[in-house]
């Protein structure tokens, strides 16, 4: 019933054209918006940028890059945000427990961007207030530079956090971020708030403070798409196979759907989130001393715990904590761990040992123990954060750094970095590369929407009623649903849609032939997996039959376009 989107291609194409123009860039000529109905030859003899991997931090600087009027391409071997960047634990968040390692820099700049964050994407993003239960004998990891100054301050404490060291903490986090729309910290009472209803009975204060969620995949692949809109050349499926300099240009190998390419760019950046250090040694083949510690952070996934739609803080009894989550409406989220990890990074699994602490870790706070019959779903990926010799992969830091060889073309390694400061990072990345590329360009991306974002932060709600209003076949969930991926471009998928079977072939779940054709179009989902673990999470509500369908469905749409493109 749908088509590839043919006309909704020459329309974005047009849009494309008319919003920046065939204008000459300064840094070289830029490129044509790339088409999805096929992608050949670049379009451009030099690329100002060109950027490996297409994780967050890969994404971010493409659109921030692209929007100063640098051309960019970027490849990513897979699908945006394959690894790393869809496997966090799904927050906007300052680090509450890096105050502990004196990180008060990387706190500060994360509870800013939390609220700078909210008002541009606020579909994907969403206030949350966290229940920190509280005991006395609540310990510190014994290694925190906290946990050592307290020892020699005050020794008969055995490690342990008092009450007013956490208000302390949460006191700071209410302040240093000049926090504005999110509300402040308070204390519960559990024998009489609702979140201590599921707790056990020993826990009978806690704290509640603000952070925030974020559909973490889903901001990548919007950040990926309006870098395309505005000029970025995006290639998914493609791996670089070799990276060299010639004179001052760098000359990439690639190869992909289209074949085997050589690219051009008077500047690299190595985005490979695990792999960087791949792409250093393997790729652009540099010798270098720098290097990428490999943590691996698993999460599961049960059927919902509790009631109410706050967030738990759970501190352990090794130092460690954990977050339990209220996910996609009808489960909790639990994670998550800290490993080092030694293998490839697409090995990374949830290890049945890491599920179990998971299990046992939940099940000291909640009435109902948490075992492994619980979960339904679980997940892993791989930090790669840089290596600054910390003693453990919890004391390791969480700071981004990033690393310029000059010695010809500027290539630019990044390590390390958060979900929550990717768009400082990436601003930093940008202004260090314009000046490398002897353009500086004033820095735009704070508080700028991202597709569909183009709402007040607290507009949720009358989105969410106009769509049951002006489509009586939507029930509530699928509206919320809608709403939370879509922003305002969920009518641009419902169209004129009168009844659900105007939509096309329903595939399971709500996800229906429009949803996924939009998918396709817009957002580069290539398989069925792109689909239901990435720019949704429906995997969790599909069975293997419907995905095999899904998949069947865009192998068709696939080879359709081909044929389109041969004729």
């Amino acid at each position: 019933m749908f088509a590839w989107g043919e006309n909704e291609e020459k329309r974005k194409s047009a849009l494309t054209e008319a919003r920046i123009g065939r204008r000459v860039r300064t840094l070289g000529e830029g490129p044509e918006p790339a088409s999805p109905a096929g992608r050949r030859r670049a379009t451009v003899a030099v690329f100002d940028l060109f950027i490996i991997g297409g994780g967050v931090n890969g994404c971010g600087i493409a659109r921030d890059a692209v929007g100063r009027g640098l051309s960019v391409a970027l490849a990513e071997q897979g699908d945006l945000a394959q690894g790393t960047s869809s496997a966090s634990t799904k927050l906007f968040h300052g680090g509450l427990r890096y105050l502990e390692y004196f990180e008060f820099r990387l706190v500060r700049e994360a509870l800013e961007e939390r609220e700078t964050l909210l008002v541009a994407m606020p579909h994907i993003s969403w206030p949350m207030r966290f229940v920190l239960p509280w005991r006395s004998d609540m310990r510190f990891e014994a290694e925190t530079p906290t946990s050592k100054l307290l020892a020699r301050l005050m020794p008969w404490m055995k490690g342990r956090r008092p009450a007013w060291l956490i208000r302390l903490g949460l006191f700071l986090y209410d302040t240093l971020g000049g926090r504005k729309i999110l509300p402040a910290t308070r204390t519960l009472d559990l024998a009489r708030d609702p979140a201590g209803v599921p707790l056990q009975e020993g826990f009978r204060h806690a704290f509640e403070y603000s952070d925030c969620w974020v559909q973490d995949s889903r901001l990548v692949a919007l950040n990926a798409r309006d870098a395309k809109e505005r000029g970025a050349h995006i290639l998914t499926q493609t791996r670089v196979v070799a990276a060299r300099r010639e004179g001052d240009l760098w000359r990439i190998d690639v190869s992909g759907p289209a074949g085997e390419e050589t690219f051009s760019a008077r500047a690299l950046v190595n985005a490979g989130g695990p792999w960087v250090g791949e792409v250093i040694h393997d790729v652009t083949k540099i010798a270098t001393r720098e290097g990428v510690r490999l943590v691996r952070g698993s999460h599961i996934v049960t059927r919902r715990l509790y009631d109410h739609d706050r967030c738990y803080f759970f501190q352990g009894t090794d130092g460690r904590i954990i977050f339990a989550i209220p996910y996609e409406q009808d489960f909790t989220l639990i994670g998550t761990t800290d490993k080092d990890h030694h293998g490839a990074p697409s090995e990374a699994r949830c290890t049945d040992e890491e599920r179990d602490y998971l299990c046992d870790f939940a099940s000291r706070y909640f009435k109902r123990p948490v075992t492994p019959e619980d979960v339904v779903w679980t997940y892993s990926g791989v930090r790669p954060l840089y290596d600054d010799g910390a003693s453990s992969a919890t004391a390791a830091t969480r700071d981004y750094v990033l690393r310029f060889d000059r010695d010809g073309a500027p290539l630019l390694n990044i390590f390390g970095g958060k979900i929550t400061t990717y768009r400082r990072l990436s601003e930093h990345a940008v202004d260090e590369l314009c000046r490398e590329l002897g353009a500086p360009r004033p820095a735009w991306t704070a508080r700028v929407p991202l597709p569909g974002g183009n709402f007040p932060h607290d507009g949720v709600a009358d989105l969410i009623a106009g769509l049951l209003r002006d489509y009586p076949f939507l029930d509530a969930r699928w509206a919320t649903r809608l709403v939370r991926g879509y922003g305002t471009e969920a009518r641009e998928i419902l169209g004129a849609a009168k009844t659900e079977a105007d939509l096309g072939r329903a595939f399971g779940a709500t996800l229906t032939e429009a949803e996924l054709c939009w998918l396709m179009t817009h957002e580069f989902a290539h398989q069925a997996v792109d689909v239901v673990w990435r720019r949704t999470k429906l995997g969790l509500h599909l069975s293997t039959e419907e995905i095999a369908a899904i998949d069947a469905f865009m192998a068709e749409q696939r080879a359709e376009r081909v044929r389109a493109t041969a004729a």
